[in-house]
């Protein structure tokens, strides 16, 4: 998928970051390495994620592709510049190949 070729490159090169949108007790059962936590239940209070910068591309994931698409407008919102939503869940993504902690 070449999509996520192109995020493994921004990721690697720091044009890029990905935040989890999933709860704590999915983070904790594991997440992936280049991911910050940023749960939705986080966003939908209007709190600025402390690590994430807005100026910086940003996708975000969660398990089963719904939740981005809660958090995506919220981020928006919030001011980030390039919000991109994957369709791929953390399963997925750690089959594609991205590490997971």
């Amino acid at each position: 998928m070449e999509h996520l070729e192109i995020l493994k490159k921004e990721l690697a090169d720091g044009s890029a970051q990905l935040l989890d949108v999933r709860e704590y007790n999915e983070w904790q059962e594991g997440h992936l390495k280049e991911a910050q936590f940023v749960p939705l239940s986080q966003l939908e209070g209007y709190q600025e994620p402390d690590d994430a910068e807005m100026d910086v591309k940003t996708y975000i994931h969660c398990r089963s592709g719904q939740r981005v698409q809660l958090a995506k407008p919220i981020l928006e919102e919030m001011g980030f510049d390039e919000v991109i939503a994957l369709r791929e869940g953390f399963v997925d993504l750690a089959a594609y190949g991205f590490e997971v902690e």
